[in-house]
């Protein structure tokens, strides 16, 4: 049985020079795991506002009130016609979050995921709301999170995005977003989620004021969890993009680290069956060279429905790719695809 690596040997590779040696030991890991495979879906986003009580100073997203120009939040009836216009393709995923407006409640949020149910064939599976949002239902609702969860599996939810993580080093979170969701409380909501018997995602959101120490703890925190719960599907490195937010004096990491970030990823995260390079983020060049350092998932389609990334200068700005695009990067740096579901099943070909 191999070894797991720990957190000097994480940080002494991650300080390496030696980037075929990075990849290498992370493609290794992700062709133990999942060979030869690159994982996309059909999906699209509902984000149903982006005006938002917390002031994360990483956030391009986020608006004050429902006054504020770019602002918007959407009512149960827009909610629907928005699903009727953007599933079209067979999607097999919806992907709802958006922000913890001042005005919303927990009966908003079941409304919505009910609208969505009813709006979409129960092909469709709903994927919503990061802890930070739950946090906030429990807030404003009194229950507990795992009495939210219950109430959201029992309207349609089927797994839960991995969002608001950000880092949990507390002290670049007191910085980075003071009033948000701490990471013991994101901790707890997922582990909640994962007794219910109900899937859910990772992310870490880096390259703004973090040292690689911190990410390296970021990880372990997770991997230990998840040797707790087994819950988590995949996890995600969110790359800290600079346009339109307080932190855009910092810039973007190089490459270089980006590469880096996901072989350290895979490797620590030994338990954790994918990692997922997400071209709206990304780009698609970056997210087809991340592939050769342990991602083995590049997310779906997306059908031009999220503006979390363009807002923050991504360059797809109307994200959306067919199936046959996701296959040509799998296949230029030498997997092969296959459509997927929410749970990582293969859905076989048509004929």
């Amino acid at each position: 049985m191999a070894v797991r690596v720990g957190f000097d040997e994480a940080l002494m590779l991650y300080d390496s020079l030696d980037m075929n040696k990075l990849s290498r030991l992370a493609t290794e890991i992700r062709e133990k795991i999942n060979g030869n495979k690159v994982y996309y879906n059909k999906n699209f986003h509902l984000e149903p506002s982006n005006v938002c009580i917390h002031r994360c100073t990483f956030c391009s997203y986020r608006r004050e009130s429902d006054q504020e120009a770019g602002s918007w939040s959407m009512d149960i009836e827009q909610v629907r016609e928005y699903c009727r216009k953007k599933y079209k393709n067979g999607e097999t995923e919806v992907h709802i979050v958006g922000s913890v407006h001042p005005d919303r409640d927990l009966s908003y949020y079941l409304k919505v995921v009910e609208a969505v149910r009813e709006e979409l064939p129960d092909t469709v599976a709903i994927k919503a709301y990061t802890a930070v949002e739950i946090d906030d239902m429990t807030k404003s609702s009194g229950l507990s999170p795992k009495e939210v969860l219950k109430e959201l599996k029992a309207r349609g939810v089927m797994l839960l995005p991995g969002g608001g993580a950000e880092i949990f080093n507390p002290s670049v979170r007191d910085k980075i977003c003071p009033d948000k969701t701490d990471s013991d409380r994101w901790l707890e909501i997922h582990k909640e989620a994962h007794k219910l018997g109900m899937r859910t995602n990772c992310t870490m959101l880096f390259g703004h004021i973090e040292s690689r120490e911190h990410r390296i703890e970021h990880l372990m925190a997770l991997r230990e969890l998840q040797d707790e719960t087994g819950g988590f599907d995949a996890f995600i490195p969110l790359l800290f993009k600079p346009a339109n937010n307080p932190l855009s004096h910092l810039g973007e990491v190089s490459i270089i680290e980006v590469l880096k970030t996901f072989a350290i990823s895979r490797i620590v995260l030994d338990n954790i069956p994918h990692i997922k390079s997400y071209w709206p983020m990304l780009g698609k060049e970056l997210c087809q060279m991340a592939l050769l350092y342990g991602a083995d998932d590049m997310d779906g389609t997306i059908n031009d429905s999220t503006k979390i990334y363009s807002m923050a200068g991504s360059r797809e700005q109307n994200p959306q790719m067919t199936t046959s695009d996701l296959e040509r990067l799998a296949a230029e740096a030498g997997f092969m695809a296959v459509e997927r579901d929410s749970f990582y099943n293969i859905i076989p070909k048509k004929s």
